[in-house]
């Protein structure tokens, strides 16, 4: 891999990432495209490492309507976080659980199963980011709007909606948690916001996970994992850079269709770019 295949995949993350179209099945399609194996841990951590640049593009785009919000005063910080962190758990414990069913139920409990194992199934990645599509546009359709913010229910429902995310490339999470928050009666900037609050704390925890994958992996290597991760440091954070200015480029565009009412266009995309996936593969 050199430093083109990188600029390409970051702009692509950076691009798709913040837009509820899953930048998981657009990466991972053009590093098949490319050649690479998407499941293979230099692969994963190079993706999450461009992740960690949309993560930066989120904290920067949002922060002053944050201040507004949830540091506004010290009671709503402490409210707004516990929704957060609430959220976050649902999320984490449900995506355990559903893990451990794929793996117990489809793969016979085989002791060496790794969720990333799901990556490279273009036909699950083409039903997820149907399913991704069709509820983007559902929830445009039936988009209330009556709550003017996030409560508890509606935290926790999010939160769990969120867990399905994990083991399916293709099933967007900015896409799935803010049609959530439609679906909710939630305003749309509120859903938004969110959504985005979720994904600043879940992706350092993405993080650390694939970052002890690549080590495991290469631990076994003639003693080179620290010279692999070494190696792979430097053009990873070439692409985090990338990542981070096109995520700010994509934010812009997600929040005008969201606030516009354009929001379906993207469930349209999605419906279009599995029919594109399932004749790739």
């Amino acid at each position: 891999m050199n430093l083109l295949h990188i600029f390409i995949l970051a702009v692509i993350q950076g691009l798709a990432e913040l837009l509820p179209v899953s930048s998981s099945a657009h990466v991972i399609l053009a590093e098949k495209i490319m050649g690479f194996d998407p499941s293979a841990p230099d692969m994963t951590f190079l993706l999450v490492m461009l992740h960690t640049g949309t993560m930066f593009a989120v904290i920067v785009y949002f922060w002053q309507s944050w201040k507004k919000t949830y540091f506004s005063n010290g009671q709503d910080f402490k409210r707004r976080c516990f929704y957060v962190l609430l959220a976050t758990v649902i999320t984490g414990v449900l995506g355990l659980l559903l893990q451990s069913l794929i793996k117990h139920v489809f793969f016979g409990g085989a002791s060496n199963f790794e969720i990333e194992h799901l990556f490279s199934n273009s036909k699950l990645m083409a039903t997820a980011l149907a399913a991704s599509g069709i509820l983007i546009i559902f929830s445009s359709r039936l988009d209330r709007g009556q709550q003017a913010d996030i409560r508890l229910p509606s935290a926790m429902i999010i939160g769990a909606v969120q867990a399905l995310c994990l083991p399916f490339r293709g099933f967007s999470r900015s896409g799935a948690t803010i049609s959530t928050g439609l679906f909710l009666g939630i305003s749309r900037q509120k859903a938004e916001e969110f959504s985005f609050a979720l994904a600043v704390v879940l992706t350092p925890a993405v993080i650390i996970k694939e970052l002890l994958r690549l080590v495991h992996a290469q631990h076994a290597s003639a003693g080179a994992s620290h010279l692999a991760l070494g190696s792979l440091l430097l053009p990873s954070l070439f692409g985090m850079l990338f990542s981070f200015l096109t995520g700010l480029l994509a934010l812009k565009w997600l929040s005008a269709w969201l606030e516009h009412g354009r929001w379906y266009l993207f469930g349209i995309y999605c419906l279009v770019f599995s029919g594109v996936v399932l004749l790739l593969a």
